[in-house]
């Protein structure tokens, strides 16, 4: 994907002036359109998440995925949530 790709767009926003940017480690650029991951709920997102016990609770964690955030990702992500609509 070439650097035109990443200017801010109806497909794509990147915030470095957010206090949590990066919110994932170890990419250089990070889609911030899907902040809060519209996939969160889905019991088999396409994500790298891990299920963790606390108090007796499974919480989802999604510290190690960026599947929302990549770039590419974006048709992946509508195509998801039409198909759950």
């Amino acid at each position: 994907m070439d650097e035109k790709t990443y200017e801010n767009s109806s497909r794509y926003f990147e915030n470095r002036d957010c206090a949590y940017y990066p919110c994932h480690k170890g990419d250089e650029h990070i889609n911030c359109l899907f902040c809060y991951c519209p996939l969160y709920n889905l019991k088999n997102c396409p994500g790298n998440y891990e299920l963790l016990e606390r108090n007796g609770k499974t919480i989802k964690s999604c510290m190690d995925c960026r599947f929302p955030h990549e770039p590419d990702n974006y048709d992946k992500v509508i195509a998801i949530l039409k198909a759950q609509a």
